[in-house]
């Protein structure tokens, strides 16, 4: 059975944080949840491929790319990475690309929106830091329940 963010706010709204609805859905998958992982980077999909390249353990990574609308941080080759080494998720606080391709792969993938253009990799960004996004801030170790009526957070596991 599947975990659903309405339950979850109906049966623990004071252990929740609610994430701002900004986000689409993009992967093969709508519904996710996990421990999180959290990149900061802007306009550089480096960090996000190294963190990637590792077991997932069914965590979420969670990217926090400013919000910037000028490049993806994410295409079809990083996302098929991501489900290859077992991860839950992927929320992006920024653009993917590959739209199409993405849709048909079995992993979930929260985005703001697309973009064509790849991010310039330079080696720049943070892993496992605290990142503040749609009206949230999440720490590295939480949880992260994802489906289509929402994201929430919470300090542990729930379910």
């Amino acid at each position: 059975m599947a975990i659903k963010t309405t339950d979850l706010c109906d049966d623990h709204a004071d252990e929740l944080r609610v994430l701002a609805p900004i986000f689409g859905d993009f992967g093969g998958r709508y519904g996710f949840a996990g421990t999180i992982q959290t990149v900061k980077t802007f306009e550089d999909n480096s960090r996000v491929r190294d963190v990637l390249e590792t077991p997932g353990e069914g965590r979420v990574l969670v990217v926090d790319g400013s919000g910037s609308l000028r490049c993806a941080l994410m295409g079809d080759q990083l996302a098929a990475k991501a489900r290859d080494n077992g991860w839950a998720g992927l929320l992006i606080y920024g653009c993917v690309r590959d739209a199409a391709d993405l849709a048909n792969l079995d992993i979930g993938i929260k985005a703001i929106n697309t973009h064509p253009c790849r991010s310039q990799p330079n080696g720049e960004g943070e892993v496992g830091v605290v990142v503040t996004l749609a009206g949230a801030t999440l720490t590295p170790g939480e949880w992260l329940c994802a489906d289509r009526d929402g994201i929430v957070i919470a300090e542990s596991a729930l379910v």
